[in-house]
C-alpha cells in the first residue's frame, strides 16, 4: 500500500501499529487492546463524589478515569482523589484535564499518571482576531509557547507521567486560524506544534487527539495526522472521540459515525464517548462500539487496492460527493433517500406508514408528512389498497411489479440475472441489487438504480471497494446502500448501521440508505437512525443539531436538565445547530461550528451568542432560554411549531 494512504489497507482490517505509552499500570498502543475512558462530571473540590462516580465508571468497564483541573485547587486535590481511590482498592489511572493553566498542569503531572492539555488554550490564546503574522512573528509566538510548555514536559519525564495533546476543532489558536484557517490542516498543525516541543525535549510518551463536533471534520484530521506522523516518522497512539456529540439517540449516533468510521481501518487505540448524560452511561456504549473490531481481521477477503492515493478517484483528507447521473428523485444533487422495507409485513395499511414519517388523518382524508418521512417503501409483493401520499415511491419485487396494472410511482428491485432477462422494465427506474461481485455483470442503461449489498464481516471496507472500482471505471450509476441487522440488541443495531453507513458517507459514497433489520428494533426506530445517520454525516439535514458538551467539574448548570428544556422548545427548527456549554473552556470555540450558543459563564449566569459573537452577556439562568428564542425570532430562524 503507497505510505500516504492513512491506514495499513483500505481492505483488509489491521490495527495501525502506534508506539506503546505508558499510563500507569495500563499500557494503550501497540497490541494493547483499544482502551476505553471516560470523564467525571462532579465537582473537583468534592473529593467524595468525585471519587463516588469514578468507582461507578470503573466498575461500568472504565480504564482510565479523567477529571477536570481547571486551577491550582482542583490539581492539589487530585491527590486526595488519588488517595481515597486506593483506599477503597482501587488503582485505575487518573488522567487531569487542563486547559488555560500550565500550573496547575505542572502540578497535576506530579500526582496522576497522565495530562491532558488543548494546544488550542494552553499558552496560546483566542480572541478570534485574524492576524498577518510574518514568518519572525510566527516563530516568536512558538518560542513563546516554547517557554510556557517546556517545564510540564520536563515535569512528566521527570514523573514519568504520560501526556495526551488533544486538539479541539472549536478551540484553534488565533495564530493557527490566521495561518490555516478553521480547517483539519490546522488541528494537524496546532497538535505538532507542541509535540516537536516534547520530542525536542526527548519526551515521547504521547497520545494524540483531533477532536470534533462535526464527523467529517473529525475523521479528516486524524486521517491527516496519521499522514503528517508518516511524513516525519512518528507513529503515536490515538485518542478518538467526537466531541460534544450530545445525549440520546443523536449523541450514540453522532459518535458511532465518526469514531467507527476510524476503528473500521484499524486506526484508535483508546476511546471516548462524550454524551450528555452521565458518564457511566458513557461506557457500554463504548464497549458496544469497541468490541466488534476483537476478530474483524478473520473477515473474507476483499480485492487489494494497489493504487496511491491521486489514483483513488476520491480524497479521504477533502469531503466531495461522489458524481452520480439523476434518475428520478436520486443520484445528482438530490440529497440521499431513505428506503423503508416493509416487505416482511403480512398487511400494510396507511396505519403502517406512521412509524416512517406519513400519518394519514381520517377526518380530512389528507397525508401528513414530517421532516423525517422516508422516500420510498420496498413492499415486497405486498398489494397495496390505498392512495399512497404524492412524495412517495413504492417499490416491489420484479414479478409483483410486473403484475400490477398500475404502475404510478411504483418501481421494480431486480437481483442482476433478473435485470439482464428482464422483457419488461421501467421506463422511469429501476432498482438493481448487486454485491461487489455483480457490477461489472450487469448491462448499464440510463435507468439503472444499484442497491449494493454485502455479507462481509468488513462490510464497510467491501461496498468501498465498490464504489472505488465504479469510479475507477467511470460508471456514474446511483448506489443505495443497503445493509441487514439482525437479533442483535437496538443499542447495539444502532451503534452497528452508525458505524457502516456513516464511514461510506463520510467519504461522499452513497445515494440513498437501506436499513434491513429482523429482531433488532421497531420500523419507527430504524427510520429515525437512517435520518440520524444523514444528519450525523451532515448529507442530510432533517432536524435540530445540538451541539452538547458532556457535564464535568467546570460546568455552571445542570446540562442535561438544560439541554432537555432547550430541546423541547426547539427541535422543530429543521437545520438549525444550537450549541450548549456548561463553561467557557468549551464556549466561544466551540460556536464555530454552531448557529446560535448558550454557554455557562458564572453560577446562575448564561451567555449567548450568534456564531462566534457574544450577543448578550450575563442573563439570569431562569431566564436564558425564553432569551435564546428571542434571538432565533431576531434572526429570523424561528418558525412557530405545528
Amino acid at each position: 500500500m503507497n505510505s500516504q494512504i492513512y491506514c495499513n489497507s483500505l481492505t483488509k482490517y489491521s490495527r495501525y501499529k502506534t508506539r506503546v505509552v505508558t499510563v500507569g499500570d495500563l499500557p494503550l498502543g501497540g497490541d494493547n487492546p483499544i482502551r476505553i475512558q471516560s470523564m467525571t462530571t462532579t465537582d473537583t473540590m468534592d473529593t467524595i463524589k468525585t471519587v463516588e462516580q469514578s468507582i461507578r465508571m470503573i466498575e461500568a468497564g472504565c480504564e482510565y478515569v479523567r477529571i477536570t483541573a481547571p486551577s491550582i485547587k482542583e490539581a492539589q486535590n487530585l491527590e486526595n482523589i488519588k488517595k481515597e481511590l486506593l483506599r477503597r482498592g482501587y488503582k485505575t489511572p487518573l488522567i487531569a484535564d487542563i486547559h488555560f493553566t500550565p500550573n496547575a498542569a505542572e502540578l497535576a503531572a506530579r500526582i496522576v499518571e497522565k495530562v491532558r492539555v488543548n494546544p488550542g488554550n494552553y499558552a496560546d490564546k483566542k480572541k478570534f482576531e485574524s492576524i498577518d503574522y510574518s514568518g519572525n512573528d510566527y516563530e516568536m509566538e512558538l518560542e513563546r509557547i516554547r517557554e510556557r510548555f517546556t517545564p510540564l514536559v520536563k515535569i512528566c519525564k521527570e514523573y514519568g507521567t504520560a501526556m495526551r495533546i488533544g486538539t479541539n476543532h472549536g478551540s484553534l489558536s488565533d495564530r493557527i486560524l490566521s495561518r490555516y484557517g478553521d480547517t483539519p490542516l490546522g488541528m494537524v498543525e496546532s497538535a505538532m506544534e507542541f509535540l516537536r516541543i516534547c520530542e525536542d525535549n526527548n519526551y515521547f510518551n504521547i497520545v494524540l487527539s483531533m477532536k470534533a463536533s462535526n464527523t467529517q471534520v473529525m475523521v479528516q484530521a486524524y486521517r491527516l495526522l496519521i499522514k503528517k506522523m508518516q511524513e516525519n516518522k512518528m507513529n503515536y497512539p490515538l485518542h478518538l472521540g467526537v466531541t460534544e456529540a450530545g445525549e440520546g439517540e443523536d449523541g450514540r449516533i453522532k459518535s458511532a459515525v465518526g469514531i467507527g468510521a476510524l476503528l473500521e481501518d484499524g486506526i484508535g487505540d483508546t476511546i471516548r464517548v462524550s454524551l450528555t448524560e452521565d458518564p457511566e452511561f458513557e461506557i457500554p456504549v463504548a464497549k458496544n462500539i469497541v468490541e466488534r473490531y476483537s476478530n474483524r481481521a478473520t473477515h473474507q477477503s476483499i480485492a487489494e487496492i494497489y493504487s496511491s492515493i491521486s489514483e483513488l478517484k476520491y480524497s479521504p483528507y477533502d469531503y466531495k460527493r461522489r458524481e452520480a447521473k439523476e434518475i428520478l428523485n436520486i443520484g445528482g444533487h438530490n440529497v440521499p433517500r431513505v428506503i423503508a422495507d416493509f416487505s416482511d409485513k403480512p398487511t400494510i395499511t396507511p396505519a403502517t406508514l406512521f412509524s416512517v414519517g406519513y400519518n394519514y388523518s381520517v377526518p380530512t382524508d389528507k397525508w401528513n408528512i414530517t421532516d423525517q418521512a422516508c422516500d420510498y417503501v420496498f413492499v415486497g409483493a405486498n398489494s397495496i389498497n390505498f392512495q399512497i401520499p404524492g412524495t412517495l415511491g413504492l417499490i416491489y419485487n420484479s414479478e409483483a411489479w410486473n403484475n400490477l396494472k398500475d404502475k404510478t410511482r411504483c418501481y421494480p428491485l431486480f437481483n442482476y440475472r433478473e435485470f439482464l432477462n428482464a422483457k419488461n422494465k421501467s421506463s422511469e427506474i429501476n432498482f438493481v441489487c448487486v454485491t461487489i461481485n455483480d457490477l461489472l455483470k450487469v448491462q448499464y442503461d440510463d435507468k439503472i438504480v444499484f442497491v449494493l449489498e454485502t455479507d462481509n464481516q468488513h462490510g464497510m471496507a467491501e461496498q468501498r471497494r465498490a464504489f472505488i472500482e465504479l469510479m475507477q471505471k467511470g460508471i456514474n450509476i446511483p448506489v443505495i446502500i443497503k445493509r441487514n441487522y439482525e437479533g442483535i440488541s437496538e443499542e447495539k443495531f444502532q451503534l452497528h448501521a452508525s458505524t457502516d453507513f456513516g464511514a461510506l458517507f463520510l467519504d461522499g459514497f452513497g445515494d440513498g440508505i437501506w436499513i434491513k433489520q429482523t429482531n433488532c428494533t421497531s420500523s419507527k426506530n430504524l427510520n429515525s437512525t437512517a435520518f440520524g445517520i444523514l444528519q450525523a454525516t451532515r448529507t442530510r439535514i432533517s432536524k435540530t443539531e445540538y451541539i452538547s458538551c458532556p457535564s464535568c467539574g467546570r460546568t455552571l448548570f445542570d446540562l442535561q436538565e438544560t439541554t432537555a428544556k432547550i430541546r423541547k422548545r426547539t427541535d422543530h427548527l429543521k437545520g438549525i445547530k444550537i450549541g450548549i456549554m456548561g463553561c467557557i473552556v468549551n464556549g466561544p470555540g466551540e460556536m464555530a461550528d454552531a448557529d446560535y450558543g448558550y454557554v455557562g459563564t458564572g453560577v446562575g449566569k448564561i451567555t449567548l451568542y450568534k456564531g462566534r459573537e457574544v450577543v448578550e452577556r450575563n442573563i439570569n439562568s431562569e431566564n436564558a432560554v425564553d432569551a435564546l428564542i428571542e434571538l432565533i425570532k431576531k434572526y429570523g430562524d424561528w418558525v412557530e411549531k405545528e
